[in-house]
């Protein structure tokens, strides 16, 4: 294991009784960018008004998916008030401290993964980490983990498959789950395996 991946699962390890009590980013699926940042306005953020620039930022800090550095950052540009830093955190910063708490929220994911035996969730979230761009960090949170999550729930429903002693009730769910959506697969690895019985 890299000693960046090894910093990231101690920091994920440390810091998972808090992110546990808080909502990540991705999971209502928020992508807002600088260019639809001000949502009632297609104004580019260069030309909108100080008030609407300052209300953009009051939204993004109001919103419950809004991670710890979204919401540093966003205090930062209002504590300063000055056009230039909400202009600077709208364009840029938003993005930045974004990909800090995706980076945050993918460690955790790693952590769990790797104690849960996930090989495709961890190696689509190293390649996310490894290339380290916001938007491979995004992109991964919106569907590579979905999809990832699919490919080792598909393998630990082929697992169950291959056990000759389950029952038929069991053996008929599980071939009907493993041709399913990525959301049905996780239903049935998560509850749908032991609600069938035997």
């Amino acid at each position: 294991m890299r000693p960046t991946r090894t910093a990231l699962l101690v920091a994920a390890v440390t810091l998972t009784p808090a992110l546990l009590l808080t909502t990540p980013a991705f999971a209502t699926g928020s992508t807002a960018t600088s260019t639809t940042v001000t949502a009632t306005s297609e104004t580019p953020v260069g030309e909108t008004s100080v008030d609407d620039l300052r209300v953009a930022v009051l939204r993004i800090l109001a919103d419950e998916d809004s991670g710890k550095a979204v919401v540093r950052e966003a205090n930062k540009a209002l504590d300063d008030g000055s056009p230039e830093a909400l202009r600077a955190f709208l364009e840029t910063g938003y993005r930045l401290a974004q990909a800090e708490d995706d980076r945050v929220a993918i460690a955790r994911i790693l952590y769990l993964a790797s104690k849960n035996g996930d090989k495709a969730v961890v190696r689509e979230a190293n390649k996310a980490l490894d290339d380290g761009s916001p938007e491979a960090l995004r992109a991964f949170l919106e569907t590579g983990y979905r999809l990832a999550q699919a490919e080792d729930d598909r393998v630990a429903i082929a697992r169950i498959l291959a056990n000759p002693t389950i029952s038929d009730a069991l053996r008929a769910a599980a071939e009907d789950a493993i041709d399913g959506t990525p959301e049905e697969l996780r239903y049935f690895v998560q509850v749908g395996q032991y609600e069938v019985g035997g």
